[in-house]
């Protein structure tokens, strides 16, 4: 194994200090690690950062001494990704965010060291940083869904899309205020992958197929119940496309997935679908079934009129699926790239 010794820069003494400051920045986060297992490695990330930092260490004056570093603190903590690599993205994640504010600093807190990767290399202001920590936080977003969101601009399609349900005057005040704030007026579906645009039935089967992204992606609290849902009333069958129950809520979701636009006559069908579920299905415990019709985009004042005279709780909601030609290509050139380096 090839030698490392300390840069001309900096003597035996003042690495010795480095070490045993970095040392007792571990060995103080490890003492939290049981109740805040990621906040405090985040902790300990950014201290090691500001640890290099102040002591001028640069790729090109202080290699040697981080590559020591980095085995040394390996050979103590070998589970804690110390390597010389991550040990510069230390330094490189608290220069990024030590002039930030403080709600920016703890929004990145909360966030996977990969997710912080990620999310350094795209050049945001601090309140589109502080919106996806929240998403990957109360989502549990994977790093490829946080990657997905980054390259479609989510951001843009959540924030500029206008709320359409009846919730404050079908459902009670705090229930309806919580339902705002669990489900959406957009949602981005690009984890199915889709290059071209797809059937109803064709959606809902790549949405079952990889059901866990879908479940993150409509929030924390569902938990799913099945697929062409069979309701059975005077004879008849009846099918909702997706059935979920949603904790919290402590209320059934049905939802209807629609390829083109919004129509009116969806809501009567929805309306008569959470009809037959509180009738057949519902729990005296529970709470009236939701019901959100997923369309390929929607009019506010149309749905707004729609919904005008309807007592069942419903909300429509767009999404979108493709992914733009030059966001295509970008993914296409990243999993390639991606392929290379594992050969």
């Amino acid at each position: 194994m090839k030698d490392l010794t300390t840069s001309k820069h900096f003597n035996e003494e003042e690495y010795n200090q480095l070490l045993q400051q970095a040392v007792a920045v571990i060995e103080s986060s490890r003492l939290q690690l049981a109740k805040q297992i990621n906040t405090t490695a985040i902790s300990s990330y950014w201290e090691i950062g500001k640890l290099l930092e102040e002591r001028k260490l640069d790729s090109k004056h202080g290699d040697s001494v981080v590559k020591r570093l980095s085995v040394d603190l390996k050979s103590r903590y070998p589970e804690m990704g110390l390597s010389p690599r991550n040990l510069w993205n230390m330094k490189r994640f608290y220069l990024h965010y030590s002039q930030d504010d403080i709600k920016v600093q703890q929004a990145v807190a909360l966030l996977p060291w990969g997710h912080n990767l990620l999310l350094m290399s795209y050049d945001l202001p601090a309140e589109h940083i502080i919106f996806y920590a929240n998403e990957v936080f109360t989502k549990g977003w994977s790093r490829d869904m946080l990657r997905h969101a980054l390259k479609s601009d989510y951001h843009l399609t959540v924030q500029t899309a206008e709320k359409s349900n009846n919730f404050s005057v079908t459902l009670p005040a705090k229930q309806a205020e919580y339902a705002n704030e669990v489900f959406r007026s957009s949602y981005n579906l690009s984890f199915i992958d889709a290059v071209e645009p797809l059937k109803e039935l064709a959606l809902e089967r790549r949405l079952i197929k990889k059901i866990t992204s879908f479940i993150m992606a409509l929030g924390s609290g569902f938990s799913f119940i099945g697929n062409q849902h069979v309701l059975e009333y005077n004879g008849k069958e009846y099918r909702v496309d997706l059935l979920f129950f949603h904790r919290r809520l402590r209320s059934m979701v049905a939802i209807e997935l629609k390829i083109g636009e919004f129509k009116p006559e969806y809501v009567g069908k929805m309306n008569f679908y959470l009809s037959l579920l509180d009738k057949l299905e519902k729990a005296p415990d529970e709470n009236p079934s939701i019901g959100i019709i997923l369309c390929a985009e929607k009019d506010h004042l149309e749905v707004e009129l729609a919904l005008q005279d309807i007592h069942k709780p419903i909300g429509v909601a767009e999404y979108q699926y493709l992914l733009p030609k030059n966001k295509l290509q970008e993914l296409i050139t990243d999993e390639m790239k991606s392929t290379y380096n594992d050969i």
